[in-house]
């Protein structure tokens, strides 16, 4: 025997039974079509109660799409992304004056019928066949939800969209079922709470408390009765009863509820004529989407945690399936910045490269030992707008994580060069002829067997004044390119392409390191947060962490809150201890008294080395202490614009240098980033000196009458002191004149020429 529902309702058996009579006649009225041949859709007396049996038994309803929140490590907020604006609040949450205004307006007998309103599909006919068109509907409060989450499900696909609100009794025959479904398992309320947090109020506003921030910037719970009015108006049609591009149409609609809210007994007639005066008294708050809202310079940063979302395998096996968490939202990111280093780090760049500037910088600190990204940051802001230097493009990570090409990171490459050779035995005294200008040696051994063997290129240092011998600590500290040739020709290009992949080193394009020794002066493209992460290697004495930018992940699904997986950062050994030592000992030399010495930190012990690239379209330094490492680049991103004659940040320079532009930037990040926060020092090796004689150690005999006088590849490198000491880039230096065999380097259209690296 079947039951009826408290409310007036009907059972689902007796509903099944009505629909034969009135499920036609109900989507004829609600979707406003001429009805087709009863026999055409199955809709004889059996085959409709067959049709409308053999429907799912339950409807699919999906998480509700929400704001995601990205934080920073103390929980700061950084900007608030979502494919739609919606905060999903509880019933208690919401105005009693909106959940009146919501039911009087779209279902006055909401609480007096079931899924169906027998009465109204048969008022809304009346009411249609007197009017002569479809001017008034009758879907219940509960059908809506239905078609609500049709369109939730299908998301931003425009053909799921049109297939969810077309306009068939296919379409009404499922809303009718999944409306009776709703309405026996959630009840009245969880029905109303459900509606008023999945509703799109427009202004890019779905659900209720979402619509209340942005035309009244208050919580749902503190709506007043005018203002939801407003709100319950304007579901009909967001568009056309726009409060904040029509306000004479949303006051009409507005008050069009205040009137029926005192017909049904809500309110009483003066209190409604009374709200009816009001002025709507809207006080807007534009969206705020996206990682272009995102505070502290940090949009690059927002966008990297997107990426890696969207690409880590961690949050879903393929792109759809992390695309899909992503849109769905609900989710709050604890990353790893530190407000106090990205604060630092845009200081800095604010004050010596200027976002109109023909050339940009971009800087990135790492922590030591863990790789967590602290800081990420350039001078041409996110943005679009391409007339004031806006960009998307990250200029700090790799391509396929929203950067570009990369850039050559000239000298700076050149510890890695002597990591590996340390590495392999070269002890840290080693000596080299070095003289100013040489051709390379060939053959030069490299893997799988090959061998690179060009004649006749060649290479030379920054000054003339650079002529060895020289030893490898007082030629890194100079930045000396004949010394760093002899060294990558004697022990081979393989160890170095190793130890570049030990430490992360890898070109931003994705594509494979090329095996010439022009790598040692820093030919191949590769992005800053490469480059710090690569050196933060040093920091921790030979430990290389994986960079990652996300702490922890929890998402909100329904009433219940669950944490994700998060990627985690895998470190492994690059290099021994003594290794890393050694190469600490020489990059302190490089801040002490060599090309680096205006990045130098005052009051602590710092390490780090220039770089500047043929024709000077980039410049480089990269550093660390032993608990920061940061990576600054300076150059055109385009690749058109090289560093001579030009003013940057509002100081003429007729040459760049790594120690002139980038060495300061990185000093001042520092600086404010290690503020208030101590770092010791890190283990040093005796170096002895060498002495001046003819030749290296054991030199010409290593690698023939010219094994140590190697030569620069297309790129010559800063000389010592020469690349840091020109603050007014007054200082002239012969340029390298010379030419390459063709692909004797792999150059990068947008990223940085072949040359390789002065100091």
């Amino acid at each position: 025997m079947s039951k009826k529902r408290s409310g007036g309702g009907l059972s689902p058996t007796q509903q099944a039974a009505k629909f034969l009579g009135v499920s036609v006649l109900a989507g004829a009225v609600t979707a406003g079509i001429a009805l087709p041949a009863a026999g055409a859709l199955g809709l004889a007396a059996k085959g409709s109660v067959e049709s409308f049996d053999e429907l799912p038994a339950n409807l699919k309803t999906p998480p509700l799409s929400q704001r995601t929140t990205i934080l920073d490590n103390t929980g700061g907020t950084i900007a608030t992304v979502y494919s739609r604006d919606r905060t999903v609040v509880d019933l208690k949450d919401v105005s009693p004056y909106m959940q009146k205004a919501i039911v009087a307006i779209e279902d006055s007998r909401f609480y007096q019928h079931g899924a169906i309103d027998l009465k109204g599909v048969l008022r809304a006919l009346n009411k249609n066949a007197q009017s002569g068109e479809v001017s008034q509907g009758a879907s219940t409060l509960t059908q809506q939800l239905v078609k609500n989450v049709a369109v939730e499900e299908a998301g931003d696909d425009p053909t799921k969209v049109a297939e969810a609100t077309q306009q068939t009794i296919g379409r009404k025959i499922r809303e009718l079922k999944y409306a009776i479904q709703l309405e026996e398992e959630l009840g009245k309320k969880k029905i109303l709470e459900n509606y008023l947090n999945i509703t799109f109020f427009g202004q890019q506003a779905y659900g209720v408390e979402a619509a209340s921030q942005r035309y009244f910037s208050k919580h749902a719970k503190d709506l007043n009765l005018q203002q939801a009015a407003l709100l319950a108006g304007i579901v009909q049609s967001p568009s056309r009863y726009d409060p904040v591009n029509d306000e004479a149409e949303a006051t009409k609609r507005r008050n069009i509820v205040l009137q029926r809210m005192a017909e049904v007994g809500d309110i009483s007639q003066a209190e409604a004529d009374k709200a009816k005066e009001t002025p709507l008294g809207l006080k807007v708050s534009k969206p705020k989407n996206g990682c272009i809202t995102a505070v502290k310079g940090a949009g690059f940063f927002c966008d990297y945690v997107r990426e890696t979302f969207l690409t880590d395998p961690v949050f879903g096996k393929t792109k759809e399936d992390r695309a899909k968490i992503w849109n769905q939202g609900g989710l709050t990111i604890k990353t790893t910045l530190d407000p106090q280093s990205q604060e630092s780090v845009q200081a800095s760049i604010k004050e010596h490269v200027y976002q109109k500037d023909p050339v940009a910088t971009a800087a990135t600190i790492v922590e030591p030992g863990t790789g967590k990204i602290l800081a990420m940051g350039q001078s041409r802001p996110y943005g679009i707008n391409n007339k004031d230097n806006e960009t998307t493009i990250n200029y700090s990570v790799d391509q396929s994580m929203g950067g570009g090409a990369g850039f050559q990171p000239g000298s700076t490459f050149k510890p890695i060069v002597a990591a590996a050779a340390i590495e392999g035995g070269m002890p840290a005294s080693k000596v080299y002829p070095s003289p100013y200008k040489m051709d390379y040696p060939s053959p030069v051994q490299a893997c799988d067997g090959k061998v690179w063997n060009e004649k006749g290129v060649p290479v030379e240092n920054e000054n003339t004044s650079e002529v060895g011998p020289y030893s490898m600590k007082e030629a890194t500290a100079k930045s000396v390119n004949t010394y760093y040739i002899a060294l990558i020709s004697q022990i081979g290009i393989c160890p170095v392409t190793e130890m570049a992949g030990k430490m992360g080193v890898h070109r931003a394009d994705g594509n494979k390191i090329t095996q010439a020794p022009s790598i040692a002066l820093g030919t191949q493209e590769v992005a800053p947060l490469t480059m710090a992460s690569a050196y933060a290697t040093f920091a921790s004495r030979g430990m290389y962490c994986t960079p990652v930018a996300i702490e922890s992940i929890t998402q909100r699904v329904g009433e219940k809150t669950k944490s994700l997986e998060v990627p985690k950062s895998t470190c492994h050994r690059a290099m021994s201890e003594t290794t890393a030592d050694s190469i600490n000992t020489l990059l302190r030399g490089v801040v002490e008294d060599g090309t680096g010495v205006q990045a130098g930190l005052s009051g602590r012990a710092s390490y780090g080395k220039t770089g500047t690239t043929d024709e000077r379209f980039a410049a480089w330094f990269v550093g660390y202490t032993s608990n920061m490492a940061g990576a600054v680049w300076v150059g055109d991103p385009a690749h058109k614009r090289n560093m001579q004659n030009i003013t940057i940040g509002g100081q003429w320079w007729q040459k760049v240098f790594g120690g002139g532009v980038p060495g300061p930037i990185w000093r001042d990040m520092m600086t404010g980033a290690l503020d208030g926060r101590s770092s010791d020092s890190l283990p040093q090796i005796n170096i002895p000196d060498a002495p001046k004689n003819n030749g290296d150690d054991n030199g010409g005999n290593d690698d023939g009458d010219n094994g140590d006088d190697n030569g620069n590849s297309n790129a010559g490198n800063s000389n010592g002191g020469d690349d840091g000491g020109s603050d007014d880039g007054g200082t002239t230096f012969p340029d390298p004149t010379f030419s390459l065999p063709e692909n004797f380097i792999q150059g990068q259209s947008n990223g940085n020429g072949n040359g390789g690296g002065r100091g």
